[in-house]
């Protein structure tokens, strides 16, 4: 009997060459050089890299593609894109949220990202971000894997019903326990908040994940709480702080001790370089604060630090295009992370690490595991990055769902090439004999 699927002649993110994938009922079967079986779809990798799927730690697909409605952000601030969705709220309706992020779960599926963690607001009492994801979730499922976080966004305390409201979303079918202490009224508003929180998530089995410090303020320290509960409940491995730009303001001598809390827990961070770049730092002249929280430090601490994206076209950001690619290499750039190791190691911020942030199951590029993966027009991370690389197919459970031509462009110069092809120009190399 054939394969579903043999991709053959691929390179491997680990800098494994000239292998093939064989698939079968969903799963990769074997990968080994030249296979000789047949299969019912055979693709030619042509030495290009093949990726486990692309992971979004940190979306807001309920506000997604909403841009304009109903009025722009004019600072381009955080508060004010809060306040904007805060007008939004109202008068959207659950058919509207859903058209939107199925319009946007198509966009992310062809730019090759499989997974999704997104928050919803649950401080609207029809929950009607709930009630449209949840159909979301179900409508994609055999195309994206779709997590949910209930997700406070005006407060647990601070908005009357928010607390109630976080229950039904999660009685309703919501994965995930979400939280935004720093926006609480106080600081001990905040922190308790936490610990309400994380004895929820341990009463029911579910993990956690908080939008926690998102601020230029370097005395929000609610990471340190987030740490402290998670190690008192037992949840280490299950608990993703998100944002944690306050990191970037804080003093050398309190991050010394912050970091190693963080690592005892075994939190993940996710940082979401694009738009903590664009929202920080606003109430700075010069020198001018960033926002990207200490991602050097925290991988060298042997922290899972993974990236999101967090917006596209929303009262935040205005700009985005569902591509995890353009977000490392943002990361890559905002925090210097500029030798060949951690260049590669942007990849896996948003392959690998962020799936494990997930808690996903049979992910990656091994005998056993989903047959999931993307064939980048590129030859190995570092160029999949720099060239934001076409997605020349993605597959999901041994089956091409998506796929996009090669990228060429004609010159017509007298005495040069005729055709120039971005894949050829390999890191450090000449471009390659046609």
């Amino acid at each position: 009997m054939p394969f579903d699927l043999i991709v053959k002649n691929v390179t491997l993110p680990d800098g494994r060459t000239n292998l093939d994938v064989a698939c079968e009922n969903g799963r990769i079967i074997a990968m080994e050089p030249a296979i000789k079986a047949e299969a019912r779809t055979t693709i030619d990798g042509r030495g290009h890299l093949l990726s486990p799927p692309l992971v979004d730690p940190h979306f807001h697909l309920d506000a997604t593609l909403s841009l304009g409605r109903p009025r722009m952000n004019v600072s381009g601030t955080l508060l004010e894109g809060i306040g904007l969705w805060g007008e939004l709220k109202p008068i959207q309706t659950v058919e509207e949220i859903v058209e939107r992020a199925l319009e946007y779960c198509d966009l992310s599926i062809a730019m090759g990202i499989g997974a999704i963690r997104s928050h919803v607001d649950v401080c609207d009492d029809e929950l009607k971000g709930v009630q449209a994801l949840l159909e979301v979730r179900k409508q994609v499922a055999p195309y994206l894997d779709l997590q949910l976080v209930a997700f406070p966004q005006d407060g647990l305390f601070r908005a009357d019903g928010s607390e109630e409201n976080l229950v039904r979303a999660l009685d309703m079918g919501v994965d995930v326990v979400g939280g935004i202490p720093h926006f609480e009224r106080t600081m001990q508003d905040g922190a308790r908040s936490i610990t309400v929180l994380c004895e929820l998530a341990e009463k029911r089995g579910l993990m956690v994940d908080m939008h926690c410090d998102e601020t230029d303020d370097p005395m929000s320290r609610h990471i340190e709480t987030l740490a402290f509960e998670t190690r008192r409940l037992g949840l280490q491995g299950r608990v993703a702080g998100s944002h944690l730009t306050s990191m970037h303001s804080m003093d050398n001598y309190y991050v010394s001790k912050l970091i190693p809390l963080m690592a005892e827990a075994e939190l993940s961070a996710i940082p979401n370089p694009l738009i903590n770049i664009m929202l920080q730092g606003r109430h700075d002249t010069y020198p001018k604060r960033r926002g990207m929280t200490r991602v050097a430090e925290l991988k060298a601490a042997g922290i899972n630090v993974a990236f999101g994206s967090d917006c596209v076209m929303d009262p935040w950001y205005s700009l985005g295009r569902a591509c995890m690619l353009d977000v490392a290499h943002m990361g890559l750039h905002v925090g210097q992370l500029s030798s060949r190791k951690d260049m590669a190691w942007c990849f896996d911020a948003v392959t690998k690490n962020a799936a494990r942030a997930l808690g996903l199951k049979n992910y990656g590029l091994e005998k056993g595991c989903y047959a999931n993966f993307v064939l980048f027009q590129a030859n190995d991370p570092i160029e999949a990055i720099r060239l934001r690389a076409n997605r020349l197919a993605v597959i999901r459970s041994g089956k091409v769902i998506a796929r996009t031509g090669r990228q060429s462009c004609e010159l017509f110069l007298a005495g040069r090439p005729d055709s120039i092809d971005p894949a050829d120009y390999a890191p450090g190399h000449a471009p390659k004999d046609r």
